[in-house]
C-alpha cells in the first residue's frame, strides 16, 4: 500500500510538470512576435471596419504618420471607402506571417532588423457591388511596440 501512494505522488508530479511545461509553452506561442505583430494588424483592421480611423492611425509607424498626417488621413479614409463606394463596413482575412530580415519600407530608407508581411484581404458590399482589395501590410518593432508599415518600394 505504501508503494502504490508513492506511485500516485510520482504520477501527480509528473503530471503537474506536464502541465507547467504546456502552460509555458502555450503562453510563448500566444506571445510571440509573430502572434503579437498579427494582432495589431487584426486591432488596425478592426478600427478601420469601425470607422475608427483615428485609433487605426495611432498603430503606425512614425515614417507612416509622417506620409499620412492624421486629419488628412482619416478624411481620405472615409472618403474614399464610405463616400465614394457605399460600403458602410468590410469583412477581412490576414494571411499568417512571413518573417522578413532587412526589409526596406521604401528606397533609401534604413532596414528594419525584422519584419512581419501580411496579406490582408479586404470584402467590400457597396453601391457598386461585391469587390475586394488585397493589400500587403508589415509590422515592425518601434521603441517596443509592434506598429503598422506599408511598402513604398516603386
Amino acid at each position: 500500500m505504501h508503494k502504490k501512494k508513492q506511485q500516485h505522488l510520482v504520477l501527480f508530479i509528473f503530471l503537474a510538470v506536464l502541465m507547467v511545461i504546456g502552460f509555458l509553452g502555450a503562453r510563448f506561442l500566444l506571445n510571440s512576435p509573430t502572434s503579437e505583430a498579427k494582432e495589431v494588424v487584426d486591432q488596425f483592421y478592426s478600427f478601420e471596419q469601425d470607422a475608427n480611423f483615428s485609433g487605426s492611425w495611432k498603430l503606425f509607424h512614425p515614417y507612416m504618420k509622417e506620409k499620412f498626417h492624421k486629419a488628412a488621413y482619416i478624411q481620405d479614409r472615409s472618403h474614399v471607402f464610405i463616400g465614394h463606394f457605399g460600403a458602410e463596413t468590410f469583412s477581412y482575412e490576414i494571411s499568417e506571417a512571413e518573417e522578413l530580415k532587412g526589409w526596406k519600407a521604401a528606397k533609401g530608407e534604413k532596414p528594419f532588423d525584422t519584419a512581419f508581411r501580411f496579406e490582408v484581404k479586404q470584402r467590400y458590399t457597396g453601391k457598386y457591388g461585391r469587390f475586394s482589395f488585397l493589400q500587403e501590410v508589415y509590422v515592425v518593432e518601434y521603441k517596443e511596440d509592434w506598429v503598422i508599415i506599408w511598402d513604398f518600394n516603386h
